[in-house]
């Protein structure tokens, strides 16, 4: 099983040794060319495993709910049994195991095969889709061998590594290739994307299996691939290992992910923006807007700052400075480095979770008003993150509407952003609360809903 893009899918106590890595450089000998990778696979392969998932889904007939039908013919809902297969990595001697989230999603039943072909059902212990990772435990009463991770993160354009899984289900499997690019955010296969590109082959059934560079150290769990046949054409991503280690420590530590956030809006800086900052060229993201009271403005960051750098890796985006952000523990701190008046600085911002609530404050609302039957909902930066919506969006938000009732009758929709009722700014529940008292039983109620983006008035009447 594999994730693709756009047209095919493409998955701590004993550390093993890594095994020495020589120095960077092309060879030069032509015994150096017949060099083998065979000591770093010996190292590295016991520590990957194969990932069963296992999930019955229901497939209803055009007939289901017809009573002649279901009562000449049986019930016409039929189960239907779904196997997939990924690849996983063991990154804890105890039996903790890391795939991707796309493998083990929606399964009933898991089950692991390490490489000596034993097998174990597996617990699910978490289960992230916005980083595509998945955290497995198995109970054995042995250590197993573990990849290390690459604590270095030292990784460069052109490095030698290896990809080891299981692809179509043919066995495990290693092959080899480069890194053929670094820091990929622009790949659309999650929300924290900031991805090891390879060009080592990857194939359906790779998904969750192991990067590994020369030290025989885990760079990466391999997570997608670009593909027009749903083989490899030699454009492959991983999931760096910084992201690896940070989800697989929530896991273990809380059970959840708990994401820092920086509470800065950034953007991409063009070749007119490089030109009026005095730039030699396009780079970093600039500050367009920061949230008041949030880790970054208090930390001292401006708008019209220029991030060019997170804990000294190199950023481009906002989505690769969220990706570097989002790798630190809450509590911890990440360096940013900033260019302010054409000098460089650093700034220490606190890793703390989004204001507000995860699950949102939300109001049935009734009464003689125009949202009578709608439920509303608390926006903050912690709901809206959660549920993909800007983070600095603030107000009230329509969250449900129950059918045949005033607000279902005057059109509004899940997603409608109350901004103001006659004339009075709505910001909170509280707000939205104390405007429908005053004006209970009004006939006419003038309204500014944004929808989708587009913002409109009118006068609702009763």
């Amino acid at each position: 099983m594999f994730r693709t893009l756009s047209l095919a899918l493409a998955a701590s106590a004993a550390l093993i040794a890594p095994v020495t890595a020589q120095e960077r450089a092309v060879p030069d000998t032509q015994a150096q060319v017949q060099l083998s990778f065979a000591p770093v696979v010996r190292q590295a392969a016991p520590a990957v495993v194969n990932v069963y998932s296992r999930r019955v889904i229901a497939q209803r007939t055009p007939f289901a709910g017809d009573p002649f039908f279901e009562r000449f013919f049986g019930p016409q809902v039929r189960e239907r049994e779904v196997n997939s297969l990924g690849s996983g990595v063991i990154v804890d001697a105890s039996g903790v195991i890391v795939t991707n989230n796309h493998v083990v999603q929606g399964a009933q039943d898991l089950r692991v095969v390490l490489s000596d072909r034993r097998e174990f059902e597996a617990e699910l212990l978490l289960a992230d889709e916005r980083t595509d990772l998945a955290v497995l435990k198995i109970s054995t009463d042995e250590a197993l061998p573990v990849l290390p991770y690459d604590d270095a993160g030292d990784s460069e354009v052109g490095d030698l590594v290896l990809a080891i899984g299981n692809p179509f289900g043919v066995g495990q499997t290693v092959t080899s290739g480069i890194v053929s690019a670094l820091a990929r955010t622009d790949v659309g296969i999650s929300d924290y994307a900031f991805f090891i590109q390879t060009d080592a082959a990857v194939n359906p059934g790779n998904s969750g299996g192991a990067l590994v560079d020369m030290d025989g150290q885990l760079i990466g769990v391999n997570t997608a691939i670009f593909s027009r046949s749903g083989g490899s054409n030699g454009i492959g991503f991983a999931i760096p290992s910084e992201m690896v280690r940070t989800v697989v420590e929530a896991a273990l530590v809380d059970g959840e992910i708990i994401r820092p956030w920086l509470g800065a809006r950034l953007q991409p800086v063009t070749q007119d923006l490089a030109s009026s900052l005095g730039l030699d060229r396009p780079r970093g993201a600039i500050v367009a807007d920061l949230w008041e009271g949030g880790a970054a403005d208090r930390a001292g960051l401006e708008q019209g700052d220029v991030v060019i750098a997170v804990d000294g890796v190199e950023v481009n985006d906002e989505i690769g400075a969220r990706f570097r952000f989002a790798t630190r523990m809450i509590g911890d701190s990440a360096a940013l480095t900033v260019l302010r008046d054409g000098r460089e600085r650093v700034l220490n911002v606190d890793a703390e979770p989004a204001p507000g609530a995860v699950e949102g404050a939300r109001m049935d609302i009734s009464g003689e008003n125009p949202l009578h039957g709608a439920e509303l909902v608390q926006l903050s930066p912690a709901f809206n993150e959660e549920n993909g919506i800007d983070p600095f969006m603030d107000g009230v938000l329509v969250s449900g509407v129950t059918r045949r009732s005033a607000a279902a009758y005057f059109g509004f929709r899940p997603g409608d952003r109350i901004l103001s009722i006659n004339e009075e700014r709505i910001e909170t529940l509280i707000d939205l609360n104390r405007v429908l008292r005053d004006l209970d039983g009004e006939k006419n109620w003038p309204m500014e809903i944004e929808r989708q983006g587009e913002r409109f008035s009118r006068t609702l009447s009763l």
